[in-house]
């Protein structure tokens, strides 16, 4: 499992468990993982936010329940989601929305595109509040007209 892509230590116990393994072997075992540094639950939090926010385009909410999903403990995941600041969260934002805007259709209505782009940054774990004003600030940019506070606020 470790060949493939670094695991937390939860992951690779529930993996032993399944396997038939006692909960004492797996135990004695990811400790010697752990003692000679492939089981690191605080760096795989670090690499894997930073892979998944710069490649997934994944924002700090969505993270954050992955890393708990993957059992790695909540001081190594913090430390971890500090590494995404608010630029940094709205700047990958701004890419999906400009990525979207793409291949949404030029004559839709502004409400449902509004909605839409929203809503795509929902899913991918970006909080309302930036969501709304990322879209805003990019519609702005692309020139649709119409006063995006009416419809956002």
């Amino acid at each position: 499992m470790l060949a493939v892509r670094a695991r937390s230590r939860a992951e690779l116990a529930r993996r032993l468990a399944a396997k038939g393994y006692s909960a004492e072997v797996s135990e004695r075992a990811l400790d010697r993982l752990g003692e000679v540094g492939l089981v690191d639950d605080a760096a795989f939090a670090e690499q894997w936010v930073h892979s998944r926010h710069t490649f997934s385009g994944k924002g700090k909410q969505a993270l954050a329940q992955e890393l708990r999903r993957k059992g790695v403990p909540r001081s190594d995941a913090a430390a971890a989601l500090d590494a995404i600041t608010t630029d940094d969260e709205e700047t990958r934002a701004a890419e999906l929305v400009r990525r979207k805007l793409r291949s949404l259709p030029r004559d839709l209505d502004r409400d449902k595109m509004i909605r839409r782009l929203v809503g795509m940054l929902a899913r991918r774990g970006y909080g309302q509040s930036t969501a709304y004003r990322v879209v805003k600030a990019e519609l702005a940019d692309q020139g649709f007209e119409g006063d995006l506070d009416e419809t956002i606020d």
